[in-house]
């Protein structure tokens, strides 16, 4: 047997037999047979340079050598270990090729069977992928959404639970013939910056009102299902063939923020999610007895998944005062223990739990048709993974029991808290004190709303519309000079361009003029732009005031919330909140 089938005879290293060709820099197989070896090996030397290789310059196949034939050269026999080297015909005094050493052999047989094993596991990867692709299911968001998230933008996810009993197990909670409402919403905000997030819980019995919603069918026909005035939340999805793009579109409506994606999950998200990550650890503040969730815990700390969890997330009669919004509450809990466990290294470091969350997830959820694709997924998933846990606020839109019912059993929005929460989100506003922010925004305050204010009557400043709805410049106009006294005001038509935030300009000398404005228009210090003056109908040097498409209405304040109103329920990610 040869040295290449056995792996080693008479000290003949089978890489050896390869031997680099200093004229390619190619590694070529050497045929000839070895000449005796000396007793102690000398350094090696480089070979001949028609070592391996025909008259034509081929190189034979391992294992495979040619009879010589007249003509072509015949390589000559390996020079014995610590021979001197005979010089090439015609490169005397040439200093010959060096050789790679013993280590970087090492490194390249060592860095071939390792780009095999890269090459052979991509394969795999792929493969894995695309089974993960074709366990998302995902129907189309009807345009609905802003066509999906951006990683230079704030994002705004619409999660949704249904309480559709589909899955093994799941026929025997409740309403087996739900045709799956919306059950438990959540509308999850993270900041433009990703230093903040705040996931603001809808009531399911919140009265609203339902837009007419354009909806695909299952034939790809569109058709238009009837708005309905004055319902609860819950039958936006599901309810007349319903579909989530109008729930979509009912959030859109009811807080003026347009979600980027949703994700819908059934009861089986909830099972397979918590068992996919070992459990989830929660607390409970007294002992839980439910027999319509099945949920029963002692006092204490507690690891739940399956089931288990399942029940946990639908009790209500056992805490609270045993309504929607107790459950709510508790909901919160849970999803801020997942995912301290989903960010914890005893997840991140387990390749198995990895790979289960990534099975469980594909298979729990139906998405938008913008994100029907792992890799979508997954940049969506870096970009929460941004966020650190003890600035996602959990909060719940503030509401009032319904006055119009004696047995009250929904509710509707609080009007003088409700407006201001939904301000936050869409100015991007955090609900817990990021200091960085907090310090940029008084810094900007301070430095341009302090100071003495002119009249009102002394205020002169052209309106231009640069965003806003038709006709803002006017109605503002019109407000100024008739009930503000602002009454060298006058309407400039529209900007140039359209801005994102309305904006005041104005010339060092005119900001007494700018704050009174500012006051009177509720602009904050940001909004305020140091600049130049320009000239009015008069001749005489106004200001510019730039309608954006932050206006919502003459009186209307422009000046965003810097914190959450008093009473409204909040927590964060980070904490332990016990069930009670």
């Amino acid at each position: 047997m040869d040295a290449q089938g056995r792996g080693r005879a008479d000290d003949i290293d089978p890489a050896d037999q390869w031997v680099l060709n200093p004229d390619t820099g190619e590694y070529e197989l050497r045929l000839a047979p070895s000449a005796p070896q000396s007793g102690v090996p000398g350094p090696r030397r480089p070979p001949s340079r028609e070592t391996g290789r025909s008259a034509r310059g081929r190189t034979e196949a391992p294992g495979r050598s040619r009879p010589d034939k007249p003509g072509r050269a015949v390589p000559p026999p390996r020079r014995r270990r610590g021979a001197p080297e005979e010089p090439l015909p015609g490169r005397r005094g040439r200093r010959p090729a060096k050789k790679a050493s013993k280590g970087r052999k090492i490194l390249l047989w060592t860095g071939g069977t390792m780009a095999f094993v890269l090459v052979a596991g991509a394969g795999a990867a792929y493969f894995y992928i695309e089974h993960l692709n074709g366990n998302i299911a995902s129907v189309s968001d009807d345009g609905a959404s802003t066509g999906g998230f951006q990683k230079d933008k704030a994002i705004n996810i619409l999660l949704i639970g249904t309480d559709k009993r589909t899955g093994k197990g799941n026929e025997d909670y409740g309403d087996a013939g739900s045709v799956g409402h919306a059950d438990t919403t959540i509308l999850l905000h993270v900041s433009k910056d990703r230093s903040n997030a705040t996931a603001l819980s809808i009531p399911r019995d919140l009265i609203v009102d339902v837009p007419d919603c354009p909806t695909t069918q299952e034939d790809g026909t569109q058709k238009i299902i009837p708005g309905t005035q004055q319902v609860r939340f819950n039958t936006s999805l599901g309810q007349d063939g319903r579909t989530p793009s109008c729930t979509m579109r009912t959030v859109t409506e009811l807080t003026g923020v347009k979600p980027d994606n949703f994700m819908v999950a059934d009861f089986n998200a909830v099972k397979t999610l918590t068992s996919a990550v070992g459990g989830v650890e929660v607390c409970v503040g007294k002992d839980l007895d439910d027999p319509d969730s099945h949920l029963k815990l002692s006092k204490g700390m507690h690891t739940i998944e399956g089931e288990q969890a399942l029940a946990f997330v639908r009790t209500r009669h056992a805490v609270g005062f045993g309504g929607d919004l107790s459950r709510i509450g508790l909901q919160q809990q849970f999803l801020s223990a997942l995912m301290r466990k989903l960010k914890s290294n005893d997840t991140l470091t387990s390749p198995s739990k990895m790979l289960d969350l990534a099975e469980a997830g594909t298979k729990a959820l139906t998405v938008d048709s913008q994100l029907d694709s792992i890799g979508k997924l997954k940049d969506l998933g870096l970009e929460l993974g941004k966020l650190n846990t003890k600035n996602l606020t959990f909060a719940t839109i503030p509401v009032v029991d319904n006055p119009a019912e004696k047995v009250k059993t929904t509710v509707v929005l609080n009007e003088s808290t409700a407006p201001q929460v939904f301000a936050m989100i869409r100015n991007d506003v955090s609900f817990t004190a990021v200091k960085e922010r907090k310090k940029k925004d008084a810094a900007a305050v301070a430095a341009r709303l302090e100071g003495t204010k002119a009249p009102a009557s002394e205020v002169r400043v052209r309106i231009l519309n640069g965003g806003a709805v038709a006709g803002s410049a006017q109605e503002t106009l019109n407000w100024l000079q008739n009930e503000e006294g602002v009454t060298k005001s006058e309407n400039a038509g529209n900007a140039p361009a359209q801005l994102a935030k309305t904006t005041l300009e104005y010339a060092p000398d005119q900001a007494a003029q700018a704050r009174r404005l500012a006051a009177i228009m509720g602009l904050s210090g940001a909004a305020m732009k140091p600049g130049e003056s320009v000239t009015n109908s008069q001749g005489l040097p106004a200001m510019t005031l730039t309608l954006g498409k932050d206006f919502e209405g003459a009186g209307v304040s422009l000046t965003a919330p810097t914190k959450a109103p008093a009473g409204v329920p909040k927590s964060t990610a980070d904490k332990v909140q016990c069930a009670k």
